[in-house]
């Protein structure tokens, strides 16, 4: 028997089973008397269409999108979130908090050309908010761009009091002017990501679906679980979001169920699926709902910006 599915348990000779076999997630077995559910193989939740935030003041809630495994869609996540948020007429800050820029570029902004940067920001208060702000194509989307300065501030914040709460300090400024800050996160669990948590309210962890990517979760909900106790008791983990999700792989459907199984109700329903355009977006530099509006990968990022909407109660 091929057992190479099955890791060794060090406390027993004997080989553990890491996925149950399972069928197809995401089809009702009798539509006529179960509802419809959705990839995760729950019942779609009755999610109101959000409305306009009212006319009183802002206070921004910030998420921070984090994960240290890279290539999971961290960036991707944050920019066409982003992106839908501000179609329900939110106003959305996204913070670009990776050295290698990916966000930026993603928006169109070249790094190299960058005068001043979120570097600055956390370095030295010579600089404001307002001169690094970047505008964006998308009318009520604003970006804090990163380059590679940013590797810099790992080292040079070992040294600095209060070291975990810089970027706190930069956000806390302008919370009252957005509805939604986003933070993109290096693929790391160092200091910078450290100072995401601590800036953050909410968490969302972006989950590629497959096997290696699931086996990092532990030890990320362990990092949030240590900055919940010792800098941020408020940090919440909002949910887990299944990535690059192809149902047509029994391997993406276990694993996707397995999470589900391990994590409940704390898995968004809404799951996206790998598809062409995302890539295309990067090199147009422009968020999918933007790029491809009737495509079904906008169309997810919408109904996730729903269910983030409905979970942080921002309505």
């Amino acid at each position: 028997m091929d057992d190479s599915r099955y890791p060794r348990n060090g406390a027993q000779d004997r080989a553990t089973p890491l996925f149950e076999t399972a069928p197809a997630v995401g089809r009702a077995t009798d539509t006529a008397e179960q509802p419809a559910v959705g990839p995760t193989g729950r019942p779609w939740p009755e999610i109101p269409q959000p409305t306009p935030p009212g006319p009183g003041p802002r206070r921004a809630v910030v998420i921070a999108m984090c994960n240290q495994k890279g290539g999971v869609g961290k960036t991707t996540t944050t920019i066409n979130l982003g992106a839908a948020l501000v179609e329900t007429g939110r106003r959305v800050l996204m913070v670009d908090f990776d050295p290698q820029g990916s966000l930026s570029v993603g928006l169109g902004v070249n790094p190299h050309t960058l005068e001043a940067s979120v570097y600055n920001l956390l370095m030295s208060r010579e600089y404001t908010v307002d001169e690094v702000l970047t505008p964006t194509s998308v009318e009520g989307l604003d970006l804090l761009p990163a380059n590679i300065d940013l590797s810099a501030a790992e080292v040079q914040l070992v040294s600095e009091v209060a070291r975990e709460q810089t970027l706190k300090r930069v956000l806390d400024g302008v919370r009252k002017r957005y509805d939604v800050i986003l933070i993109d996160c290096a693929p790391s669990l160092g200091l910078l990501t450290v100072n995401a948590l601590t800036a953050a309210d909410k968490v969302v962890v972006p989950l590629e679906c497959e096997f290696f990517a699931l086996r990092g979760v532990a030890l990320l909900t362990d990092t949030i679980a240590k900055v919940q106790d010792r800098l941020n008791p408020e940090l919440e983990l909002m949910g887990i979001l299944g990535t690059m999700y192809d149902a047509r792989t029994l391997h993406s459907r276990e694993v996707l169920e397995r999470v589900v199984q391990a994590f409940g109700d704390v898995v968004f329903h809404t799951v996206i699926r790998r598809t062409i355009k995302f890539p295309e977006t990067t090199v147009a530099g422009e968020p999918i709902t933007t790029y491809a509006s009737s495509s079904p990968g906008a169309a997810a990022y919408r109904s996730l910006a729903r269910e983030v909407l409905a979970r942080c109660h921002a309505e």
